[in-house]
C-alpha cells in the first residue's frame, strides 16, 4: 500500500507540472446547423459536425457534396458553409475588456456566407477573410463568398 501511494503522489506531481499547452484553449464557438456530409477537422482528425459542438482556433469545417454546417461565433458572427466547402478558423481572439480583438477566416474552397458579429463593430480593422488567391478586408456586414479551385 506505501508503493501505490508513493507512486500515485509522483503521478499526481507529474500531472501539476505538465505544461499548460496541453489545455485546450476556450471554445471560439459552436455548430449551430449540420446535414449531410459536415465535419470538423482538429488536429487532423475529421470528426462528423454535430449541433452544439464546440468549434476553436485552428479547427476546419469541411462539408461533402451533401453537406451544410452553420456556425456561430463568441462575438456572434455568423459563418455558413455550402456543399464542397471547406474553411479555415487560423484566428480568433474576442476578449474586449483586454482589447483582444481579430478573427481570421482561411477560405479554402466552395461556397461561404459571413455574417460580421461584434468584432467587426467594435474594430474592423481586425477582421479578414483569406481565399487561395487575396485577402478580404471586412467593412460591412455580410458577403458570400465563392472560391473555386
Amino acid at each position: 500500500m506505501k508503493g501505490f501511494r508513493r507512486c500515485f503522489a509522483l503521478l499526481l506531481s507529474f500531472a501539476a507540472a505538465a505544461p499548460p499547452a496541453l489545455a485546450q484553449s476556450p471554445a471560439a464557438g459552436r455548430i449551430k446547423v449540420a446535414s449531410g456530409s459536415a465535419f470538423v477537422v482538429r488536429n487532423e482528425q475529421s470528426i462528423p459536425a454535430q449541433v452544439g459542438q464546440p468549434v476553436f482556433e485552428g479547427d476546419r469545417l469541411r462539408t461533402g457534396a451533401d453537406g451544410r454546417i452553420g456556425a456561430t461565433l463568441n462575438d456572434e458572427t455568423r459563418v455558413s458553409l455550402g456543399p464542397d466547402s471547406e474553411i479555415r478558423l487560423d484566428q480568433f481572439q474576442y476578449s474586449p475588456a483586454e482589447g483582444r480583438l481579430g478573427l481570421v477566416l482561411g477560405i479554402v474552397r466552395g461556397m461561404v456566407a459571413y455574417v460580421s458579429g461584434r468584432i467587426a463593430k467594435l474594430s474592423p480593422d481586425s477582421i479578414r477573410l483569406e481565399t487561395p488567391n487575396a485577402i478580404v478586408g471586412i467593412r460591412g456586414t455580410r458577403m458570400a463568398i465563392k472560391v473555386t479551385p
